[in-house]
């Protein structure tokens, strides 16, 4: 009975080694967790980003006025007939 008991002990004592120190313990699982959290906050962004990329990209496709728009701020172009003024702002001396 004795032999029994002491079985016993070292075992529940290896297993709750293993439960706290050992490979995929508690505190590999509460980190595991973290990053979870992390990445799943990182993939939140990047799809609300990827849904204004895709806005976008169907405002070019079907809009003349988003086209227009890049077409004047990203490449300086204006149209015919059109004058361009530049106000440039005086630097104070």
């Amino acid at each position: 009975m004795r032999l029994l008991k002491l079985i016993l002990i070292v075992l529940l004592i290896g297993l709750q080694y293993r439960l706290w120190f050992g490979k995929n313990s508690l505190p590999d699982y509460w980190r595991m967790q973290q990053d979870v959290a992390r990445q799943s906050e990182t993939n939140m962004r990047l799809q609300q980003r990827n849904q204004v990329l895709a806005a976008d990209i169907a405002d070019l496709r079907e809009g003349e006025v988003a086209l227009e728009e890049r077409a004047r701020n990203e490449l300086g172009l204006i149209k015919r007939q059109e004058t361009f003024f530049r106000l440039v702002p005086v630097k104070p001396q």
